[in-house]
């Protein structure tokens, strides 16, 4: 994993469904055993690989490719000379405890983006206490795609300070990951078809120096000769779709349902009015734009239990929201008064300095409880995209329990109408509502606060 973080993430065109590849039935699939691997492993002299990035330095030893850390801002890599489309992956790993690393598949370097810096998808080895080992990081690029935030049987099957069995099929749009014979993620995406390998040492800080901890790599194998006859089955887990306004064939069975199709207006009307705006909102090229002065708009459904997934990009000082469990009194007013997850530009728009705590800032609940990482103690800093870039809020409703999370981190859970939230609601700017948030179903709005924030791939299931 590299990209640094700054202070300052699923749907559309429905006639447009892109599957993804799926395994065949296993009375059909070849066996494993007689699959056409073969071994890639970096060997003496590492011909056919070439170091990049920062000072670490690669040997061969004993079987193994050994990568010791060196100081530095940049992360290093050893970069294959082959390109690969689809394949398998298999390889074992074992890093020092102190020590982040990954496996670059359909890795990038170019020199029109970012002076040829290497990015592209990362299968994460992770031995830090939050054990995200086999989630699928975009290096450089949008971050995490696939964190194991919800995936706790994957986190345990990670041996810090041994080695572990990694598999990694990239197969048409889809992305797969196990640690260990676990399932760890099963990703859609498509901006990169083709790529190299690459094995990532992180870099250390100055007083790790003298240490130069290590990731060793050995049994690397691939099979790209039609890797889909030897396919792994299902695994059952959630698939994170991250094609443009469009839905996966995992996400489809999955109930998700796209509440914005990408070019239209259409499940969608303004807070004032019966129909959608006829100005301050935009949606050239699949993006739903808002540009001020049109006011918020709000689905035409009415939802109770959810997980709604918004991709969201900010624009230097940009304010807005996505609403929930509206206030019904008022709505029907024309008023959108709810529960909101905060879209801010929290470096440069003054509301993040207002209200108590930083309660006003991303992700927070807005004016109640301020968004905090809670899937990573230990590195509690927000995991944020810069304004220009694509993030992705999700809000999960089960009966009271509430969750927001930015960019696969939990950020913020709380009980609806529980004494701890009435208090809060009390010291808010909410306090004058009678059982504010605690409305039984509600539509969801998109929030017109002057502009400077695009959406798309905004997709809901119901629970």
């Amino acid at each position: 994993m590299a990209r640094g973080f700054a202070i300052f993430a699923l749907a559309a065109a429905p006639l447009v469904v892109q599957p993804s590849v799926r395994a065949a039935p296993p009375a059909q699939r070849t066996s494993q055993a007689q699959a056409p691997w073969r071994d890639v492993t970096p060997k003496s002299g590492l011909t056919g690989w070439r170091a990049t990035g920062g000072k670490a330095t690669y040997e061969f030893d004993n079987g193994e490719l050994v990568g010791r850390a060196a100081t530095g801002d940049t992360n290093s890599w050893l970069v294959s000379d082959a390109q690969y489309g689809d394949f398998i992956l298999e390889f074992d790993a074992k890093t020092d405890p102190t020590l982040n690393s990954g496996v670059m598949i359909r890795g990038q370097s170019r020199p029109d983006y970012r002076n040829g810096v290497v990015h592209g998808y990362q299968a994460e080895i992770d031995p830090s206490s939050r054990r995200w080992s086999g989630g699928m990081y975009d290096e450089q690029r949008r971050q995490w795609l696939y964190t194991l935030g919800r995936n706790e049987a994957a986190r345990r099957t990670f041996r810090s300070g041994d080695w572990n069995h990694y598999r990694v099929e990239a197969i048409g749009t889809r992305l797969r990951t196990w640690v260990n014979g676990v399932p760890a993620t099963d990703t859609v995406d498509d901006m990169d078809a083709r790529g190299f390998i690459a094995f990532q040492v992180h870099a250390i800080p100055d007083a790790a120096a003298p240490r130069r901890p290590e990731v060793r790599f050995r049994d690397v194998r691939i099979i790209t000769d039609a890797p889909a006859r030897y396919a792994l089955p299902a695994t059952g887990l959630e698939q994170q779709g991250w094609l443009s306004n469009r839905l996966s064939s995992g996400e489809q069975r999955a109930g998700w349902k796209l509440l914005w199709d990408g070019r239209t207006g259409a499940g969608w009307r303004s807070v004032k009015a019966a129909g959608f705006p006829t100005s301050g909102w935009s949606m050239a090229g699949g993006v739903l734009a808002g540009k001020g002065g049109g006011g918020d708009i709000v689905t035409a459904r009415e939802y109770r239990n959810f997980e709604l997934s918004v991709d969201f990009r900010l624009t230097p000082g940009a304010n807005s929201g996505i609403k929930y469990f509206l206030d019904a009194g008022r709505l029907k007013k024309g008023e959108g008064i709810g529960l909101e997850y905060q879209l801010l530009d929290d470096a440069r728009h003054p509301d993040a300095k207002m209200g108590r705590d930083g309660n006003r800032t991303l992700a927070s609940l807005y004016d109640l409880i301020t968004a905090r990482n809670l899937s990573d103690p230990d590195s509690p800093g927000k995991r944020i995209n810069p304004p220009g870039e694509w993030n992705r809020a999700v809000i999960v409703v089960r009966g009271n329990r509430v969750e927001h999370w930015l960019n696969g981190f939990k950020m913020v859970e709380y009980d609806r109408g529980s004494p701890a939230f009435r208090a809060l609601v009390a010291q808010s700017k909410y306090a004058d509502i009678p059982g504010f948030g605690e409305g039984g179903q509600g539509p969801i709005l998109l929030q017109d606060h002057g502009g400077g924030v695009d959406f798309r791939s905004i997709k809901l299931r119901e629970l």
